[in-house]
């Protein structure tokens, strides 16, 4: 099981010296990938619900505070060493295509080849609009624009046309460093998150907190790590080649916690032994990959609970 530390763009987060401290911390306890969530403005007032949290609350809607998400990964990549660094998830259509395919590549460079591109449609509606980008159309705008990252990224000649994205007679480098380019992991747990899953990505990466489609049990992610076999089978695919990483919305925590239903723990919380179980669970299902979001009123706090983590769990899984 590879750990990934979900890291937010508010809190503990907000200093260069935090979040400096907590990349370190995580790179020192074993974790094997820090992620950063995506948001580049928050409307002062909106009706989107966020789909993955009960009640549909979003939690950076009272102060607005959020870091760019590729600068901030770009920013890890020069305090860090080791760690991968994962864009959970980017919300593809928020940025001009060319220039995000342009960010990604030269992180992926001057990280040494550590990125990963976590990819996603995108859910609120007024932060589309105050970006100028296509909400009721962002599925095919996600689709075209993941399509031209590719073409741009393993073409000498890259020429592109479709609705949303259209570029020719264009010199387009440096490439990313991985080849043929940087893993592409697309979140969401929706049908058409699935197939683009399988048309476009390494790895699928639901999350676990989902309002219409829960993966919050190994059991109930079973019944996704199978529909997402029907689907890639579907389109002809083989299914062994999708890898599997799950988003645990929720902190890790060594007090046990119920789902939102109550019918069962909190994965990841309760005793170190509980969350080594966790681990193995999610292994047992083919999950290879699992981030897991950081508790802590203080960065003192935070660093404490990476370092029990990477002790007594990390550690114990790897044994």
């Amino acid at each position: 099981m590879n750990f990934g530390l979900s890291t937010l763009t508010r809190g503990v987060f907000t200093t260069r010296e935090n979040y400096m401290a907590v990349a370190k911390a995580a790179e020192r306890a074993g974790f094997d990938f820090l992620s950063v969530s995506d948001h580049l403005i928050v409307p002062g007032s909106f009706k989107s619900l966020y789909p993955y949290a009960q009640g549909g609350v979003f939690g950076a809607a009272e102060h607005g505070h959020c870091f760019d998400q590729l600068a901030t990964i770009a920013f890890l990549s020069g305090c860090t060493e080791r760690l991968r660094l994962l864009t959970s998830v980017l919300v593809v259509p928020h940025r001009p295509p060319m220039l995000t395919a342009k960010m990604l590549a030269t992180i992926d460079v001057l990280s040494n080849g550590r990125l990963i591109v976590g990819a996603g449609a995108g859910w609120m509606k007024e932060e589309f609009a105050l970006l100028g980008a296509p909400f009721e159309d962002r599925g095919q705008a996600t689709d075209e624009y993941l399509e031209a990252f590719l073409e741009l990224w393993t073409k000498d000649q890259p020429a592109y046309a479709g609705k949303h994205v259209s570029f020719s007679d264009v010199l387009f480098y440096p490439k990313p460093k991985q080849k043929p380019h940087p893993p592409i992991w697309v979140g969401g747990e929706s049908g058409p998150a699935m197939r683009r899953t399988v048309k476009f990505a390494d790895a699928w990466y639901p999350g676990s907190n989902s309002q219409t489609k829960p993966l919050d049990t190994p059991s109930r992610l079973a019944v996704g790590v199978a529909d997402l076999k029907r689907v890639s089978e579907d389109a002809g695919r083989d299914p062994a080649t999708v890898d599997l990483a799950l988003l645990v919305q929720t902190h890790f925590e060594w007090v046990p916690q119920k789902i939102q239903d109550g019918s069962a723990r909190r994965m990841f919380t309760g005793s170190s032994a509980d969350m080594v179980a966790d681990a193995a669970a999610l292994s047992a299902i083919g999950m290879r990959h699992v981030a897991l979001r950081l508790g802590g009123d203080t960065v003192e706090e935070s660093v404490e609970r990476i370092e029990r983590f990477g002790a007594e769990v990390i550690a114990k899984s790897m044994a």
